[in-house]
């Protein structure tokens, strides 16, 4: 079901690129108001004094919207409605996107017949050894490829071209994660591909094999990191997690010629105990899910490292280990984290994994991280060779 409800803008708030946050009064005169999101390439820019029609589903649940609104309608200003199919039913482009469901929109792809693109990807077959690193919680983006720019620079190498591949299970649109607009303005995300229903990245696709090849041949990236977008969906089950995806993507990088590195969930500080140390879910995707050679990164704690944080990582250590032995198409990799840390504290987005900061859950960042680094030294683009 979807609970609808109208409003009025009485303030615009400050935003991002692609969300214009609003105040929005519901009912008439009575001075309450609720937060609400507008994604400006999907429903247009409002003003106050605009009518708007809202989505408030999850906000009246207190679900994963980050307590907002979502704008769907602007109908009374159409000067407000962003440009392409939403004025011009002939715009090129037929790749919809949320199909068949009341917020479905369309957007051109990477591949269709009418975009620029379209001969590169019908010949493309092969991402040509690009290191894919695929991780299932979207706060592991940052420290990825936080350490994809500290090994880069260890080795005296240029800073990486980088492409995200946003997959469809957490949110859709790709403007809701701030972490990717401050990423991208602080240049260290070089390009973006939303796949599946996800839509909003520089390259739209169909599925996360086209983004894979886009990132390849269109953006020209040295590496690629696959991650669901912010607010993944999971039922506290062993299969019942959107996050398991990370194996799929991990297939498609090998079906594609590619290096596949998975990035471990851990965490010390996780009150459940099925994701401390190394999560489940991890267990699943990469040692159930994922069926093709794979490089199963493990961070290997430093002299002076604190001691819970290296008895987690040692526990880590001792379950990667046992998930290689049932699972040979997975090799463990050790990558020492010296350096990491202090990176981590330098990135330009704050650190934040199901609520916990990189001191409080310091295990979780440096795994990501961890898989970042060796994406760079695995890599065979000359730019990094």
């Amino acid at each position: 079901m979807i609970r609808w409800r109208q409003g009025v803008v009485r303030e615009v708030l400050a935003g991002w690129p692609g969300v214009v946050p609003v105040s929005v009064e519901i009912t008439p005169g009575d001075g309450t108001t609720v937060p609400a999101l507008a994604y400006v390439d999907v429903v247009g820019t409002p003003e106050a004094g605009d009518r708007v029609l809202l989505n408030t589903t999850a906000l009246d649940r207190g679900l994963g919207t980050g307590g907002y609104a979502v704008v769907t309608a602007i109908p009374d200003r159409p000067s407000a409605w962003p440009a392409g199919w939403a004025v011009d039913p002939d715009a090129p482009g037929h790749l919809v996107k949320a199909r068949y469901s009341p917020l479905q929109t369309m957007v051109l792809g990477v591949d269709d017949p009418e975009g620029e693109h379209h001969a590169v990807l019908e010949a493309a077959d092969s991402i040509d050894g690009m290191p894919v690193v695929a991780a299932d919680l979207h706060s592991s983006l940052p420290a990825i490829v936080a350490g994809v720019r500290l090994a880069a620079e260890q080795e005296g190498r240029e800073a990486p071209t980088v492409a995200y591949v946003m997959t469809d299970g957490g949110a859709l649109p790709l403007a809701f994660s701030r972490s990717v607009a401050t990423l991208r303005d602080a240049g260290w995300l070089s390009a973006t591909v939303t796949c599946g229903q996800a839509y909003g990245g520089d390259l739209e696709a169909v599925t996360v094999h086209t983004a894979l090849l886009a990132a390849r041949h269109v953006i020209k990236a040295d590496l690629a990191v696959v991650v669901q977008g912010p607010g993944n969906l999971g039922t506290g089950t062993r299969w019942g997690f959107s996050g398991v995806a990370a194996g799929e993507a991990l297939n498609a990088a090998a079906v594609l010629g590619g290096r596949p590195v998975a990035a471990l969930r851990v965490s010390q500080a996780d009150p459940r105990g099925r994701h401390r140390g190394l999560s489940h879910h991890s267990a699943t995707a990469y040692g159930r899910v994922l069926t093709r050679p794979a490089d199963l990164v493990v961070p290997v704690p430093g002299p002076g490292t604190a001691l819970e944080l290296r008895a987690c990582l040692d526990q880590v250590h001792r379950q990667a280990g046992a998930l290689v032995a049932t699972a040979s198409h997975l090799r463990l990799v050790e990558v020492a984290t010296d350096g990491l840390l202090e990176r981590l504290r330098d990135t330009p987005v704050r650190l934040s994994t199901m609520g916990r900061g990189l001191d409080e859950d310091t295990a979780a960042f440096l795994a990501a991280a961890a898989a970042g680094s060796h994406a760079v030294r695995i890599s065979p683009s000359p730019r990094l060779g």
